[in-house]
């Protein structure tokens, strides 16, 4: 008499069942990687954006507390001698106290508070007067335009895109305002920053 055959289950993908495993790996990766990218474009501006907001926020509460200037200049070197000359905010800025209140820093006890490094080589912080400082008084209040040097009153935070509308109803560019007192905020609508410069971004 014949042994019955033994019939064993093979395991395994069918070409079917990996044709379409592949087919929703392509779809997943087609609307994923264009909405990764704009993510990672906006994590810079906001990034960005809010850093600056930090700066002024950290200026004015540090003022309050210890009854003396703060000041938050743009500069490419920090520890150097003369570290608020000649540099725009794209290159990086800190914030210090500035006991003289002439906007540079390197005198006794004119310690830096905080640095921040040159920003993303795709973000652009662009001031509308081409401020490079903003300063605040003892009392926590703005110091306005010091030896005719204006202050910092609006920037723009912008990459490639400009000003445009992205899903959800808000700007690509971030508008970082700063009243004389030294109150600041992030305006990320499209028509509000369009409304401060058209051409900003």
């Amino acid at each position: 008499m014949r042994a019955p055959t033994k019939h064993y289950r093979q395991s395994g993908f069918t070409l079917y069942e990996l044709l379409i495993t592949l087919l929703v790996i392509g779809v997943v990766l087609a609307i994923g990687v264009p909405n990764l990218s704009d993510f990672t474009r906006n994590s810079r501006v906001t990034g960005t954006a809010n850093d600056l907001h930090g700066s002024i926020m950290l200026g004015r509460s540090e003022a309050a507390r210890s009854k003396e200037n703060i000041t938050i200049c743009a500069s490419a070197d920090p520890t150097g001698a003369q570290a608020c000359d000649g540099a725009a905010f794209d290159e990086g800025w800190i914030v210090f106290v500035d006991l003289n209140g002439d906007l540079q820093r390197g005198g006794v006890g004119e310690n830096v508070l905080k640095s921040f490094p040159p920003v993303h080589d795709l973000v652009d912080i662009l001031p509308t007067n081409g401020a490079t400082y903003f300063s605040f008084a003892p009392t926590g209040l703005g110091r306005g335009d010091v030896g005719g040097q204006p202050a910092l009153s609006v920037a723009y935070i912008c990459d490639d895109r400009g000003n445009r509308t992205e899903e959800g109803g808000l700007s690509a560019a971030r508008a970082l305002v700063v009243t004389p007192i030294g109150r600041s905020t992030v305006i990320r609508d499209t028509v509000q920053i369009d409304a401060l410069a058209s051409d900003a971004c």
